[in-house]
C-alpha cells in the first residue's frame, strides 16, 4: 500500500503539529445546527483549513475543563476509552500533507503516523463506500475497551459505545456549524482499518467519519415544522 509522499507538514515538535486554539463561540446556534444536521455523502473538492480541522478534533475529544481534564463528550467515570485518527487526503487540508495523524487531546496536537493518501485503502476496507474515498478528510474513532471495562466489567462495553455516539453527534453538529457535511460509517473490516491507520491491537475501530464542505446545507423553517406537526396531530 505504498503511497506518493508529499512535503512533510509543519511541526512544532518532531512529527507533531500543535493545532490552533479552537473557537468557543460560533455563528450558528445549537438549535440551528440540530435542525440543519443531515447525513451527507457528497462533498466539494475544496480543502479544509487547519483551523477547521482543529475545531472538529476539539469537538470530538477536546478539553473543555482544564482543571479537571474534562473533554467535549461525556465519558463513564472519565475513563476516556476513545482515540481519534485523521486520514488526510491529497490537498485535503491546507498546510498539511496527505497522511494519517493521531489526535492528542491533552496537547491539542496531531502526530503524523505515516505519509500518503490512504483514503482509497480506507474505502476498500469500508466495503467500497465511495464517500470515504472522496471526502477531503476521514476521522477514525477507535476504542480501548479495557480503560472502561476494568472499572465496570462487561457493562463497560455499553458505556464505550454510548460515548462513541456522543462523539459522533458532536462531530455532526460541529461540522454543520462550520458549513460542512459528514456521515458516520460503521460498515467496515476492523482488521483492515486497524492495519491502515497502524493502530495497536488493543484499539478497536468503531467509526469512520468522512468530512467535507458542501454546496448547501439543509434548510428547515418553523412554518414547515409546524405544518408537519399539525398534519400528524389531525391524523
Amino acid at each position: 500500500m505504498g503511497k506518493e509522499e508529499e512535503t512533510a507538514p509543519p511541526t512544532s515538535a518532531i512529527g507533531e503539529y500543535y493545532l490552533p486554539l479552537s473557537k468557543l463561540k460560533g455563528t450558528m446556534s445549537v438549535e440551528e445546527a440540530i435542525a440543519r444536521r443531515r447525513s451527507v455523502r457528497e462533498y466539494l473538492s475544496e480543502p479544509l483549513s487547519i483551523e477547521e480541522l482543529a475545531q472538529l478534533l476539539w469537538a470530538a475529544q477536546g478539553i473543555t475543563d482544564p482543571k479537571r481534564g474534562s473533554r467535549a463528550a461525556p465519558s463513564a467515570s472519565a475513563t476516556y476509552p476513545l482515540e481519534v485518527y485523521v486520514v488526510v487526503g491529497k490537498n485535503g487540508v491546507k498546510e498539511l500533507s496527505a497522511g494519517i495523524y493521531k489526535y492528542n487531546p491533552l496537547k491539542h496536537s496531531i502526530k503524523l503516523i505515516k505519509q500518503g493518501d490512504y483514503r482509497a485503502d480506507l474505502a476498500k476496507a469500508a466495503l467500497s463506500q465511495p464517500w470515504v474515498n472522496k471526502a477531503p478528510v476521514v476521522m477514525v474513532i477507535t476504542a480501548v475497551y479495557e480503560r472502561t471495562t476494568s472499572r465496570y466489567g462487561e457493562r463497560g462495553i455499553r458505556y464505550v459505545h454510548m460515548e462513541a455516539g456522543h462523539v459522533g453527534q458532536n462531530i455532526y453538529l460541529q461540522t454543520t456549524a462550520l458549513g460542512m457535511g459528514t456521515v458516520v460509517v460503521g460498515a467496515f473490516y476492523d482488521d483492515m482499518v486497524r492495519e491502515i491507520i497502524e493502530a495497536p491491537k488493543k484499539e478497536h475501530p468503531l467509526y469512520l467519519i468522512p468530512i467535507g464542505k458542501v454546496a448547501k446545507l439543509h434548510e428547515l423553517s418553523a412554518e414547515e415544522l409546524a405544518e408537519y406537526y399539525e398534519k400528524n396531530r389531525r391524523g
